[in-house]
Parts: structure tokens; C-alpha cells; sequence
């Protein structure tokens, strides 16, 4: 295949390195008037894959929530459960998953018409949560996340039928160029680039610690940046970044004294719920990928 088919059914899992393809789907649902975003917002998020607002909360909301976070990770009940995970070499830990199922607040967080009105714009309908988590980049032992496309994953590995759904990430600290912050291909969410390899059974026991199937061949990444270039997302505590399912990003480990940590709230369309896994025996676990579509409210 090469980089210009159009498909309308998305790759499984390749055992050899591969050409993209281009999606066939939109990369923005709504329209302007069904949101905060206006035509100018949507266009550029059309074309880009992700935009960037700055103190989209305010410095006494990132204080709660990182009151929370504190108060979460030090939760001796949270250290055996499956949804706390930790890194590969360092035993530091790396995510929590499902963490509205901890807080309150974050719960509501997910309910906030900031968040909530926006993401019902861009998927065009009702939504519900597919994914909460809290990423965490430690100083100094912050293990960067290879290249990836989360939609690839969630396809294979979840039974998400298409690129419809999209992921805001808040910045609970200063995300700087130099302690990980996200790098992103601007436009790639325009392709889709199946994985190298076959899916493990419980794939996610290990990829969660450290991805090493589910991510594309070193080629496509060649490609996929030397189409599109790549950009980083920084901003103080409290900005957020929305971006596509399909994109491509990553990124690289904290050398830096200075943590990162941000949460996600990952928005599905209603009309586009899970199905059996397309590259995988069995679904993940229902704390990485919800089977309740039930619409938020």
C-alpha cells in the first residue's frame, strides 16, 4: 500500500514495516455553533489535529487537583491495584488509570461544560468517557512514551471502529521543552499507521510500563515526520492541549529536576462504540477502556 489509498476499513497489526494510509473518516465532527470552538478554532484543529489553550483552568483548580493526586498516590489501597502502574526500571510511579473512580472531583472534572461542550463539538454528538489517567514524569527518572497513535491501540487492542473520539490533556504542572512534554505531528492525524507485530495476550501488563508492540516501524515514523514535522506542547500548569485520537506523538524522558504530570480525559462518540478488538484475543480491562457508553450529563 502507499501513503495515498484511501481505506475504508483500518489495517490490523503488520508483521513487516509498512506505508501509511490515509484516513477516511473526518477530523472534526461538529461545526461551528455547537460549541465553544469557533470556525477559526475548528479549522485549525481540522487541519493541525490539536489545539493548545492556555489557563484553560485556573491556579486554585490545579492546586485541588494536585491535592488530589497527592492524596491518591499516597492511598495505601491504591499501591496493589492493577490501575496504578509503575515504571519499568524505577518502580516510580508511571499512570493511574480510571482515577475519576478516586475523586470527586476529578470525576466532575470530566462533567465540566469547559471540557464536556468542547468535546461533544469536535466528535459532533453525545460522548462519553472512553479512558481516564494521570500521566506522571518524575525528575530525574521520567521514562518518556515511544511514538504512537493512541486510536492505533484503541482499535486493535479495545474494538474502537474509527478515529472518532478525542483526548484532553491539562497540564497540573509547568510542561516545559525539556521534562518531557508531548511532541506532536501536526496533520498526521490524517493517516493512519498500523503497528508492527501480533498482539500479545494481556498485552497491557507490559505495554503500559513500556510500549514495545502496538507502536509503528522506525520507517513509518521516518515518513509520517518528514511529512508532517513535529511540534511539542508546553504551556504553564493549568493550559491543555485537545488533540485527535489518531495522532502521532510521544515523548522523551526527564533528565530535568522538574516533574510533569498532566491528566487526561479521553472523549468517545456515542456513536462509535467498542466492539471485539480488531488485533487482540481479548479486550482490555474495563478501567483502560470503558464498555458504559452511557452519555455524560
Amino acid at each position: 500500500m502507499t501513503m495515498e489509498q484511501v481505506t475504508d476499513q483500518y489495517p490490523t497489526r503488520l508483521a513487516t514495516a509498512h506505508d501509511p494510509v490515509q484516513r477516511p473518516h473526518p477530523t472534526v465532527w461538529g461545526s461551528a455553533g455547537d460549541g465553544p470552538f469557533d470556525a477559526v478554532d475548528l479549522q485549525a484543529h481540522e487541519e493541525r489535529g490539536f489545539s493548545i489553550l492556555d489557563d484553560f483552568i485556573s491556579a486554585d483548580e490545579v492546586a485541588a487537583y494536585n491535592a488530589e493526586l497527592t492524596r491518591m498516590s499516597s492511598d495505601p489501597a491504591l499501591q496493589s491495584d492493577p490501575r496504578l502502574i509503575t515504571e519499568k526500571k524505577t518502580g516510580e510511579v508511571r499512570s493511574v488509570f480510571e482515577v475519576q473512580a478516586f475523586s470527586e472531583q476529578l470525576a466532575a472534572l470530566a462533567r465540566d461544560p469547559r471540557l464536556l461542550d468542547r468535546a461533544r463539538q469536535l466528535l459532533g454528538s453525545d460522548v462519553y468517557l472512553h479512558q481516564t489517567r494521570v500521566n506522571y514524569m518524575p525528575g530525574f527518572k521520567g521514562s518518556g512514551f515511544y511514538w504512537h497513535s493512541d486510536f492505533e491501540t484503541w482499535h486493535a487492542e479495545d474494538g474502537m471502529p474509527a478515529p472518532r473520539a478525542v483526548s484532553c490533556s491539562i497540564a497540573l504542572t509547568d510542561n516545559y521543552p525539556f521534562n518531557g512534554g508531548l511532541m506532536v505531528m501536526p496533520g498526521s492525524h490524517r493517516t493512519y499507521v498500523p503497528s508492527v507485530g501480533e498482539t500479545p495476550d494481556n498485552n497491557h501488563e507490559s505495554s503500559l510500563k513500556e510500549q514495545e508492540v502496538g507502536v509503528p516501524s522506525q520507517a513509518a515514523v521516518t515518513v509520517m515526520a518528514e511529512r508532517h514535522g513535529i511540534e511539542q506542547f508546553t504551556g504553564k500548569a493549568g493550559s491543555a492541549l485537545w488533540f485527535d485520537s489518531n495522532i502521532m506523538h510521544g515523548s522523551g524522558n526527564n533528565i530535568t529536576p522538574y516533574p510533569r504530570s498532566n491528566v487526561f480525559m479521553v472523549f468517545n462518540s456515542v456513536e462509535n462504540a467498542l466492539v471485539e478488538p480488531f488485533a487482540a484475543r481479548e479486550p482490555r480491562p474495563t478501567y483502560i477502556a470503558n464498555r458504559d457508553f452511557t452519555p455524560l450529563s
